[in-house]
């Protein structure tokens, strides 16, 4: 899955924990990354091309996402090496394999993330008694079902949408990966009036200039079909929305998939990450330079870490969406505003914000 050491600094990792269980198959990587302001929490990850590289990053997004929400939690990840439609019952055999892999490994606690969903968070949490984002009927809050992450990239967009020039009522808003958090984040902003264009999963997409009915596509996305088979719009074969004329531009599926080769091709003028790291460093210097405001992905997309984190600590989703909605809001204007002051790109504002909290941290730790 690749070289091991890719991404080390003062920060972190903490721990790198590589597994491999010759009975069933499982080869897996969990970086805990830092653990200074508390327990780590992260996604665990399923796929098939899954890398050591993209764990470190996604885990490091995890610190500075707790730390810029204020969090008492550090960050971590786990990538599954494995196709995450295999058959479910060989699925379930994985996934408590890699929970009895990590039961001493107390200083992470897992969550769903790309590939695994509140039934693996139910397995994992049965074998080793923590996990967040479990399905109710064992304590935990659905954050997928609820919406969670989408609904603090529409408190991002109330944010960011005026000192973009952007109006969300008519706003135009292509989703790129309308999945779990891409669908719930359309559907919250067409609440404000904001209007879908575009969407695309991993079957292809559908563009409508017009608009696109959010919740019959939903539904539609629901039932097991792709969004590039809804009737409502122009099928395109590729998923790739980079190109849609729109004010919005949501990426909610895979890393980078905006580079320095397609960033051009932007149209918007507001881009929420709903995705982890969805776009390079590179392709992030390119939009701030024509002044395009990006939301960095560990601000923008923290609802579901806010909804675990109280879940973890035993409250209600309405809890959740208070605390979303409270922390978000804060932390984007925080970030913009210091971007703004600084001249800086807004993302690094916001690592410089939440790497500082970090520090602060690990100052009272007796040793690190």
């Amino acid at each position: 899955m690749g070289a091991p050491f890719a991404y080390v600094d003062d920060l972190g990792p903490a721990r790198v924990i590589e597994i491999h269980e010759g009975r069933t198959g499982l080869r897996a990587v969990v970086v805990v990354d830092n653990v200074a302001c508390g327990p780590a929490i992260g996604g665990v990850r399923m796929a098939p091309d899954v890398t050591v590289e993209e764990c470190f990053r996604l885990a490091r997004a995890m610190t500075l996402k707790s730390a810029a929400a204020g969090l008492p939690h550090g960050g971590a990840k786990a990538v599954i090496a494995g196709d995450p439609r295999m058959d479910p019952e060989r699925k379930e055999l994985w996934i408590r394999a890699f929970a009895c892999a990590i039961r001493d490994l107390e200083e992470y606690v897992p969550g769903p993330d790309m590939g695994t969903d509140e039934r693996a968070m139910a397995w994992i949490h049965d074998e080793i008694g923590r996990a967040i984002g479990r399905p109710p009927e064992v304590g935990g809050i659905p954050l997928d079902e609820i919406g969670a992450t989408g609904f603090g990239l529409a408190i991002a967009a109330d944010v960011a949408a005026p000192r973009a020039g952007i109006e969300l009522a008519g706003a135009r808003v292509a989703v790129q990966g309308f999945g779990a958090v891409g669908r719930h984040a359309a559907r919250f902003l067409a609440e404000r009036g904001a209007v879908l264009v575009a969407a695309s999963d991993s079957g292809g997409a559908v563009v409508a200039p017009d608009g696109l009915d959010v919740a019959a596509l939903a539904a539609h996305k629901q039932a097991g079909h792709s969004v590039a088979g809804f009737p409502g719009g122009e099928r395109r074969v590729e998923a790739t929305l980079v190109d849609v004329d729109c004010e919005v531009w949501i990426p909610a599926a895979r890393p980078d998939v905006l580079t320095a080769a397609n960033a051009g091709l932007l149209q918007a003028r507001l881009v929420l990450q709903g995705a982890n790291i969805p776009a390079t460093p590179e392709a992030e210097s390119i939009l701030h330079r024509r002044g395009v405001i990006v939301v960095p992905d560990f601000v923008a997309n923290a609802g579901g870490l806010i909804c675990g984190v109280v879940e973890y600590r035993g409250g209600s989703a309405e809890a959740a969406f208070a605390t979303i909605a409270e922390k978000v809001r804060e932390n984007t204007a925080a970030v913009l505003d210091r971007a703004a002051s600084a001249d800086l790109s807004p993302r690094d504002a916001a690592v410089a914000m939440a790497a500082e909290r970090v520090r602060r941290a690990m100052a009272w730790r007796r040793w690190w």
